[in-house]
């Protein structure tokens, strides 16, 4: 297929919205060099906007989302090493209107196919 009708197939996609974004994988020689974590937090009431604006500033955070239960947002994490990792978990419970969290490290992954946009 000839280059140009590949760029256009694409632009029109685009247009269309079909293909909303494009996301980098990094390989895992980089990824396996990171500390990873998942961060539940509860916030005090009416402190949620407050809360994911501070949050929206740390570049580590890789995912946010609200989540049913018993937190009321799920952080995804990555650190270049365990103790920026701690660091960054001391940040996010000094925000004002983050009630408590709660953390698991990433071990390792069984099963991974990659982010898919919702």
């Amino acid at each position: 297929m000839a280059r140009t009708t590949v760029i256009s197939r694409i632009a029109r996609l685009e247009r269309e919205g079909i293909i909303a974004g494009y996301s980098l994988r990094l390989g895992r020689e980089v990824i396996d060099g990171l500390v990873q974590a998942f961060v539940s937090i509860t916030v005090e009431a009416r402190s949620g906007p407050e809360v994911i604006r501070k949050l929206t500033k740390i570049v580590e955070i890789q995912m946010l989302c609200s989540v049913s239960g018993e937190f009321d947002y799920m952080v995804l994490l990555q650190a270049p090493s365990p103790a920026r990792l701690d660091r960054l978990l001391d940040e996010i419970g000094s925000i004002d209107g983050v009630a408590r969290t709660r953390t698991s490290v990433v071990l390792s992954k069984k099963i991974e196919r990659g982010m898919q946009v919702f």
